[in-house]
């Protein structure tokens, strides 16, 4: 049949792919808020596993040998906080890609120092993952002076929390901001989550720069129950009711 013939089809044609793109932008834009807040929750989870419980059994505190046979007596433990942390980053790199899309059109400036902000600490969180398995190669190698080696790769990866810490408050405090500055999602979210950034930055400045004042200290806990509420308030709101709004 010639031109003529197939013209009555390509008319319902283009509207069947016009209704499926439709579709498909429509699964994809409620999603992605909803993958985002399941992130969140996820690296809250394995995040809290990693970084606040498996050091509290593993090290002691100024004592390598007993450091060393905690680690001895701990290591299918240490592992498990070795893969959490790699979960932990691959969340990190998607929510990381989510957040910008989510949020770009509110404000590009911010959402653009959100993305590499935390891109830069997912950058440090990957040198530190390599630290925190040193002490695993170094368990059984035999070398001289091993146990004070293990305690030495535990504490600069102590330390690397607090730098990718710095990172994270740069984040927070340019999507905080974004959010205040939108009506997609609750201000008091974005308020909690500007205010509290300044206790990561805060803790990661005098941490890193060795300072004990009991003000300072009390200050930044507060500011930091600020930001975990925050949190873990927002991946709540994003998987519920995220997709409505965003």
């Amino acid at each position: 049949m010639g031109p003529l013939g197939n013209r009555p089809t390509t008319a319902p044609m283009r509207e069947y792919k016009c209704e499926r793109h439709s579709m498909t932008h429509q699964i994809q834009s409620i999603s992605q808020p909803r993958l985002a807040g399941a992130l969140y929750l996820g690296i809250a989870i394995f995040g809290g596993f990693s970084i606040g419980y498996v050091p509290q059994v593993i090290i002691a505190a100024g004592d390598a040998a007993a450091t060393t046979a905690n680690l001895s007596a701990n290591l299918s433990l240490h592992k498990s906080g070795i893969f959490a942390d790699i979960i932990v980053i691959l969340f990190e790199l998607v929510l990381t890609a989510i957040l910008y899309v989510l949020f770009r059109d509110a404000s590009p400036t911010l959402c653009i120092i959100a993305l590499i902000s935390r891109a830069g600490m997912i950058t440090v969180m990957g040198i530190n993952l390599l630290l925190w398995v040193m002490p695993l190669a170094l368990i059984n190698s035999g070398l001289a002076g091993h146990e004070a080696l293990i305690v030495l790769f535990f504490d600069i990866h102590t330390l690397g929390v607090f730098v990718w810490q710095l990172f994270f408050g740069l984040h927070l405090l340019a999507l905080g901001w974004t959010i205040i500055r939108t009506d997609l999602v609750p201000h008091f979210l974005g308020w909690g989550l500007f205010v509290g950034a300044f206790g990561y930055l805060f803790q990661g400045i005098v941490e890193l720069i060795i300072v004990d004042v009991p003000a300072i200290d009390l200050f930044t806990g507060g500011l930091l129950v600020i930001v975990t509420i925050s949190e873990l308030s927002f991946g709540v709101w994003l998987l519920i009711w995220g997709p409505k709004r965003l």
